[in-house]
């Protein structure tokens, strides 16, 4: 699958106006004026437009450079920070990149006969925000969520009529006399809002624009391997415009709930596990809780307090999909605090047994080393 750098024909190292300028040259490509009839013509279009969209925006361009092409369009097109045109149609990328061909809309200024589309735009609704809470167990295996968002939808039957004022082009042009002559300049009809109609007949209980609020179950699929401050979008799924534009997006924040004994770094997950002294002399078996259920491991004879457990694939899940992350068990060996006679008196004979003097062995790492160990 062919990445938004691939789809612009750029590398990663691309300045802002190398990206426009590799934009532009697509899009002029994969025009649909300049290719008519091609279905392949205008997909590459969208996808060229879905590629600038993220990577003309620095923080966007940011975050899907850390979570890479799969994560970030994960979901059905429902791309995390934004990612992806969802609900967004042909007149709505010439509404939001018309400026890139240099005119004043949609067109290709000084381009031949391309400006057929002229200035005219789809009014796009109100984006809606949510936040959905997940558990730890959720974020590793994937989730559908079903909630329930008010949002505002066109009444049943308005009717909207084309605006006089722009005469439906979404758009005035005004003539001023400046030291360099007689220039022409456009702007949205401030009547219509651009949109290029106004509302006809507005229903008892809608609004100036015609729209009333209605809620709605919303199905949400969250991938694995989402964290905490992450940002699903679900096209289309947000407030409607009026007339004939197009619905805004359902934006949802993700909460990864923190978990009573699992801590999470990454796709790394960390337990803590306390054994006793008899069991750590001993040996034992014992059972410990992961993201996808219960385990039981074994305690060597003689482990010392501070090992670290490595247990692979037990962690979490990487979002791009590049593997699972592990689980690090750390083996606290529990000493207790208050002793009878005779349990003292058991101690007190074993301080001249050299079997209890410490004695580490070349192979065994420092708590430094750990450290190093765990961030490699």
């Amino acid at each position: 699958m062919a990445d938004f750098y691939d789809i612009l024909g750029i590398s990663k190292g691309a300045s802002a106006s190398e990206i426009k300028k590799a934009y532009r040259k697509k899009a002029i490509e994969f025009h649909p004026d300049k290719n008519p009839g091609d279905a392949t013509a205008e997909e590459n279009f969208k996808k060229a437009a879905e590629a600038y969209e993220t990577l003309s925006d620095p923080q966007k361009k940011a975050r899907y450079d850390q979570m890479g092409h799969q994560a970030y369009t994960s979901g059905g097109g429902q791309g995390f920070g934004g990612g992806g045109f969802g609900g967004m149609d042909m007149d709505d990328i010439f509404s939001q990149f018309g400026d890139i061909f240099g005119g004043g809309g949609g067109g290709f200024s000084g381009f031949g006969g391309f400006g057929g589309r002229g200035g005219q735009r789809r009014v796009k609704g109100k984006d809606l925000r949510i936040r959905v809470s997940l558990t730890l167990e959720e974020a590793a295996t994937g989730v559908e969520k079903k909630v329930k968002v008010k949002r505002k939808k066109q009444a049943p039957g308005v009717t909207y009529k084309t605006c006089t004022t722009c005469n439906g082009a979404g758009q005035v042009s005004r003539i001023q006399n400046t030291i360099l002559g007689r220039m022409q300049t456009s702007a949205p009809c401030n009547i219509c809002g651009g949109s290029g109609q106004i509302i006809d007949n507005k229903p008892a209980g809608a609004d100036s624009q015609g729209l009333v609020t209605d809620e709605e179950t919303v199905s949400i699929n969250i991938p694995a391997g989402v964290e905490s401050d992450m940002r699903l979008k679900v096209g289309g799924k947000g407030n409607e415009a009026p007339g004939n534009g197009v619905s805004g997006d359902l934006l949802v924040d993700i909460e990864v709930k923190p978990h009573d004994e699992l801590q999470r770094e990454g796709n790394n997950l960390h337990y803590d596990l306390y054994v006793s002294v008899p069991d750590a002399v001993l040996g034992t078996t014992k059972e410990i809780k992961t993201v996808t259920g219960k385990v039981r491991i074994p305690i060597d004879a003689g482990i010392q307090s501070g090992k670290i457990l490595r247990l692979r694939g037990k962690g979490m899940p990487s979002l791009n999909g590049y593997g699972t992350g592990d689980l690090l068990v750390h083996v606290n060996v529990w000493t207790p605090r208050h002793l009878n006679k005779e349990q003292k008196e058991f101690f007190e004979s074993m301080k001249s047994d050299s079997h209890f003097d410490p004695a580490p062995e070349k192979g065994d790492k420092s708590f430094f080393e750990k450290v190093k160990d765990m961030f490699s």
